[in-house]
């Protein structure tokens, strides 16, 4: 029987999860050279195992195409080692590993979460991860796609494609906001604004659902994209060509908030975006 492990939700929506992402990020911190991550969250959405299934490998089908020497060989949350059978992502096969990686009560209510991950010769170690599918107004839904490397650094292909991901994970999962960004940036930009862990905010580029979209103002410093469902997606790196300054960063932040972009889903929450 393959041995269990406690989960971490994707990306950063709780105070408990977000504690747990921190932690992660600095456990050898001194030999990584790249930690970035790209994430998105939503609100209430009820799904069960197949449709969310049908959501994850519509992502992975796309993240293969966009860069198929990080995104295959998918090993299963607890595998560990690179010699363990890979799972070949399918509908089926992913409806069953979410339903494996989940059991108790009240699934329906706070959700389903579950994460593989792939590390293939000369590229990062990619994780994707998800809790998504329960009708609690109190739980924040949320997948990521998060990269991690000694070797591999901030210009690799798939980094600057990072955007790119970003539209991926808005158009398969219907988020109502998302980001990239790398532990620095995160921690400017919370510590700035005093933001709660799921609070919507901007990284190196920032998605909005659509009504967040039609707030956004014309002239920021970034390349504006639009995707499917109405979504929007702002790249400050403009594709990967030039770094944003946390200053720059954090002037975006700020002028997305004033127009209310940036405003988060009141708690209890009664719907899935803005």
């Amino acid at each position: 029987m393959r041995r269990r492990r406690e989960r971490v939700p994707a990306g950063a929506p709780e105070k408990g999860v977000e504690k747990g992402v921190e932690k992660s990020l600095e456990k050898g911190e001194e030999s990584v050279v790249l930690n970035v991550v790209v994430n998105g969250f939503w609100g209430v959405r009820e799904e069960g195992p197949p449709a969310i299934a049908e959501r994850w490998y519509a992502t992975l089908v796309r993240l293969r195409e966009l860069d198929a020497g990080t995104f295959h060989g998918w090993h299963e949350a607890g595998d560990g080692i690179p010699a363990d059978p890979l799972l070949t992502p399918s509908v089926a096969a992913l409806t069953d590993y979410v339903v494996r990686e989940n059991t108790g009560p009240d699934l329906d209510v706070v959700g389903y979460g579950a994460s593989l991950w792939a590390h293939n010769s000369g590229a990062a170690k990619v994780t994707s991860a998800f809790r998504a599918g329960g009708s609690s107004p109190y739980v924040t839904h949320s997948v990521s796609v998060s990269f991690r490397s000694r070797t591999v650094d901030e210009d690799a292909d798939v980094i600057r494609r990072t955007p790119e991901i970003l539209a991926v994970l808005g158009e398969e999962w219907d988020i109502d906001a998302g980001q990239v960004y790398d532990k620095a940036l995160y921690r400017a930009v919370a510590d700035h604004f005093g933001l709660e862990n799921s609070d919507p905010r901007c990284g190196r580029a920032v998605f909005l659902s659509e009504r967040r979209a039609a707030l956004a103002p014309e002239g920021l410093p970034g390349a504006y994209t639009p995707v499917a469902n109405g979504g929007l997606i702002i790249d400050l790196t403009r594709g990967g060509t030039r770094a944003a300054s946390a200053g720059t960063v954090i002037d975006v932040n700020a002028t997305l908030r004033d127009t209310g972009a940036l405003e988060p889903l009141a708690t209890p929450r009664d719907r899935d975006k803005l």
